[in-house]
């Protein structure tokens, strides 16, 4: 795997020994002397990742892991503290200013690619989803995430170890929010069942444990969809380095060394479940946005896209199985003059509450759409004509046989005209469509508020 990485150091032999490095492992590099040079960099040429020293004149390594943080063109971009501190205050610190980890100088080669690897891996995962989101939000379509609400939600956390606790998460909890939990389990089966529903929201791994292999837990958990981005923090004693590395390769998210102190434990807690409810955010606006793409929002049905993509589909399996197939076209009547009359306002709620009745009458199996104005079609395989027949009656009672009441209090009458037609023997979607409009048609010519079919 490959990345563009920005190293960051004031120093140029600094600079020079990291870019040697990192090119000899194949990655693509980018220097910067000074807080204010990469934060510009980073804006401009979208690093990968960030190998930020933290002892800078000027605008120091927290600061400049603040700005990056705080800038709506920088925020994502993974940040590595590269420092000559190793005081857990320092670490604290450079996890609330939002870096990702640190790595003390001299730095150790085999912790230095693993990490930029593990970081990078993580954010070519959900670049995607981030992409999406943005061009959503510059659609007009999609709100940007309030990321501090993130710290608002519960969260469990399930602590897989052969410890019966591990001492600094429980004395963590005065630094954490008071609406996380902790659970404890020693089965690591019991464990991946668990994450397979869905239940914690972040998994520690002890990787001294000696009942199961750790690094295997993590390589399932890695393997399946539902788990595949789940937060992981591994936790590892200082003479299993090895242990780590490739715990990071497999796929963990981050990592502690003991002895653990519980303010750092509980400042990388917070990191893992603030991303990992970006990462939800950014699934469910994406879902969000193959919704509306397919949806009508006035009415909550689906709109004609769906209808020519999915309708063509339940087609052509009529075809293959042999099934009948039925389709009806339905128009309320006289609307134009209620929209006239009554207002627009009047016009919509009037289309919801007849997509409404629309979705009661219709079976589970049926294809109900709004394709334009006041006409809706209904795809419905395997039926036969008599059974399209009860259906568009029972929709043409369940219209007429209530008043509509508007918002303002007043009542409508309001009926339907209602077109059926049969697949036939090489119909294409749009085939039967216009059969069932023409039936349509002549039910309007006919008087209305009746149910006509494509052979009368």
């Amino acid at each position: 795997m490959t990345a563009r990485v920005l190293v960051v150091d004031d120093l140029e032999p600094n600079v020079k020994l990291l870019e040697a490095k990192l090119r000899a492992e194949y990655f693509e590099v980018m220097t910067a002397l000074s807080g204010e040079e990469a934060i510009r960099i980073a804006a401009e040429q979208q690093p990968d990742i960030v190998l930020l020293d933290v002892m800078m004149p000027g605008l120091d390594g927290f600061e400049t892991c603040e700005r990056l943080k705080a800038n709506e063109k920088t925020w994502h971009i993974p940040v590595v503290m590269v420092t000559a501190l190793d005081q857990q205050a320092d670490r604290v610190a450079g996890l609330k200013a939002g870096a990702d980890d640190f790595l003390t100088k001299p730095v150790q080669d085999i912790a230095l690619f693993a990490r930029v690897k593990s970081l990078t891996r993580f954010k070519q995962m959900t670049d995607e989803l981030r992409h999406r989101h943005e061009a959503g939000a510059r659609m007009g379509v999609l709100s940007q995430a309030d990321l501090s609400k993130f710290d608002e939600q519960h969260a469990t956390i399930l602590a897989v170890t052969d410890c019966e606790s591990i001492p600094a998460l429980d004395q963590g909890s005065e630094h954490l929010p008071k609406h996380i939990s902790v659970v404890y389990e020693n089965d690591a089966r019991m464990a991946l069942e668990a994450l397979r529903r869905g239940e914690p929201d972040l998994v520690l791994i002890d990787l001294s444990m000696e009942s199961y292999d750790p690094l295997r837990l993590c390589s399932a958990i890695r393997a399946f969809d539902m788990t595949r981005l789940a937060p992981l923090l591994a936790i590892a004693s200082r003479d299993e380095t090895r242990h780590v590395v490739r715990a990071l390769e497999l796929g963990v998210s981050d990592y502690l060394m003991t002895p653990i102190d519980s303010e750092e434990l509980a400042a990388r807690v917070r990191t893992q479940l603030r991303r990992m409810r970006h990462i939800e955010h950014l699934r469910s606006s994406f879902d969000q946005t193959l919704e509306m793409a397919i949806m009508d929002q006035l009415t909550g049905l689906y709109n004609r896209r769906f209808l020519g993509a999915q309708g063509s589909r339940l087609v052509e399996e009529a075809h293959k199985s042999g099934e009948p197939l039925a389709c009806l076209m339905v128009d309320i009547d006289h609307f134009k003059m209620v929209n006239d009359t009554y207002g627009h306002d009047a016009g919509d709620h009037i289309l919801k509450e007849i997509a409404a009745r629309l979705t009661t009458s219709v079976r589970g199996s049926d294809l109900a759409c709004r394709t334009g104005g006041e006409e809706f079609a209904i795809i419905m395989p395997r039926t036969p004509r008599e059974s399209a027949h009860e259906i568009a009656n029972r929709v043409l009672r369940a219209v007429s046989g209530d008043k509509v009441k508007l918002d303002d209090g007043q009542t409508l009458d309001v009926t339907v005209s209602i077109g059926v037609s049969i697949l036939h023997e090489g119909d294409k979607l749009a085939t039967v469509l216009k059969r069932a409009d023409e039936a349509l048609y002549r039910s309007k010519q006919n008087g209305r508020n009746q149910v006509t079919d494509e052979a009368a």
